[in-house]
């Protein structure tokens, strides 16, 4: 069968950066360890007055397209994942084909184009989507463009002001895929929630606390099915564990109880057993309450290990570095975490090919997704064409009053004039609204 999976990426962050400890927190009066150490951020990016989600897609498409040496021809599909949709009907994905077409010779009006919507995990369902339409043979030797956008805000004062983000990835998805192929195995945890959601407003109502016990939960029940297809799991199947980052912290908690399941019943577990005793059993408990006691008990132990910290050194924490930098970028913030661990080994001069990733992907309302995917033999010329540093460095670093201003020219029921902070150069721009109250938009060389 031949691999399908993702052939390139490029990625584009919004252009304005805020210092979450430097600035943020004294202005707030908090600790700025609270920020580095406790949610796991230093900065937060943020898009130009210029900039949206449709800038950010285009920008990353156009860089990806003009580096693989793409015509529109050569994609047959356009899928555009977002929470941060400006229109409850004509899809980002037509504004963003409508940006690249001012470019390229020909057109992409016999590409499929849609937006996908569920949460933060819809940029992995749009990988899903372009996977199978491919396996179908319906691609007809084209290739699918899967585009994760979005501008996360919250409201001033609510508690994920921190963890706010601007962003967007753009990834390649193709027959003998360069970077990564797809398993076909997958596993989900999915249920009706009301964990994190925006019920016709653009800001997000957050249930912070259950937000977190939904995330983990639905995680532990993809990994309980994708296990039920594909085999039991163990800490040394896979190189780095890419999950869904809203904030590093939120990774922390998930990567503890993914390595307790992962070792249970294994060589890891005896090995430990001297040190920390052997994981609590249902079964030799008289009552769910004590069992769960003794569930944190060990957790809080095993937390403490030589194992388990080399492990997340090794597993989990290479794929924070871009998300520390940035913050949440909603559907494209599973995507960064694996670009974030390939980067970590291209820069130690790892040797990949063959080896594999799991890839843990989450959307509020909630749904989890687990697959694997296997690192190819182009992944390293990929990885080390992308300007990521380049970009992190750019951005102009805002003052906190600038930071007000940025957040409320981006507040959809705010109107007010803000010069822009950086010149445009080289990209696509917001240029103001059209005839039927439609975002207009050009290239700025």
């Amino acid at each position: 069968m031949t691999a399908v999976g993702i052939d390139a990426v490029e990625i584009w962050t919004g252009k304005l950066v805020l210092d979450l400890p430097g600035t943020f927190a004294p202005v707030k009066g908090e600790d700025p360890e609270k920020y580095t150490k406790g949610i796991g951020l230093e900065a937060s990016s943020f898009p130009d007055v210029y900039e949206d989600i449709v800038t950010m897609g285009a920008n990353a498409a156009k860089r990806l397209m003009d580096r693989r040496g793409l015509t529109p021809d050569d994609i047959g599909r356009i899928d555009v994942a977002t929470e941060s949709s400006f229109d409850n009907s004509k899809p980002v994905s037509t504004y963003i084909a409508g940006c690249l077409e001012q470019l390229y010779e020909d057109d992409f009006h016999h590409a499929n184009k849609g937006e996908r919507k569920f949460a933060c995990i819809a940029g992995t369902q749009s990988l899903d989507d372009a996977y199978n339409w491919i396996r179908a043979g319906r691609n007809r030797g084209r290739s699918a463009l899967v585009i994760a956008t979005d501008t996360a805000l919250y409201e001033r004062g609510d508690p994920g002001e921190a963890t706010q983000g601007a962003g967007a990835v753009a990834m390649l998805i193709s027959e003998d895929p360069d970077l990564v192929e797809l398993s076909t195995e997958q596993g989900y945890g999915s249920a009706d929630e009301t964990d994190f959601l925006k019920p016709n407003q653009q800001f997000p109502s957050v249930d912070g606390k259950r937000s977190v016990q939904v995330y983990l939960a639905r995680m532990r029940e993809a990994l309980e099915d994708y296990e039920s297809v594909a085999g039991d799991t163990h800490p040394d199947d896979f190189e780095y564990i890419p999950f869904h980052t809203p904030f590093p912290g939120m990774v922390r908690k998930a990567a503890l109880l993914g390595y307790r399941h992962m070792t249970r019943d294994t060589d890891v577990e005896d090995a430990m057993a001297d040190e920390i005793g052997r994981q609590p059993r249902e079964a030799d408990f008289g009552s769910w309450d004590e069992y769960e006691a003794a569930i944190r008990d060990y957790m809080d132990a095993l937390k403490q290990t030589d194992s388990y910290h080399d492990w997340y050194a090794g597993a989990i924490e290479p794929t924070l570095a871009i998300s520390e930098q940035v913050g949440n970028w909603y559907t494209g913030s599973v995507h960064i975490a694996r670009v974030s661990a390939l980067k970590n080994a291209a820069e130690a001069g790892r040797s990949l090919s063959g080896d594999r990733l799991l890839v843990g992907s989450y959307g509020s309302g909630a749904q989890a997704e687990i697959h694997a995917e296997t690192v190819q033999d182009g992944w390293l010329d990929e990885i080390r064409a992308l300007n990521v540093d380049d970009l992190l460095e750019r951005r102009y670093e805002l003052s906190y009053s600038e930071y007000e201003q940025i957040h409320d020219v981006h507040n959809h029921v705010k109107e007010i004039e803000v010069e822009e902070f950086t010149a445009p150069s080289d990209e696509f721009v917001f240029t103001g609204w059209g005839r039927m109250n439609e975002r207009k938009y050009e290239y700025i060389e």
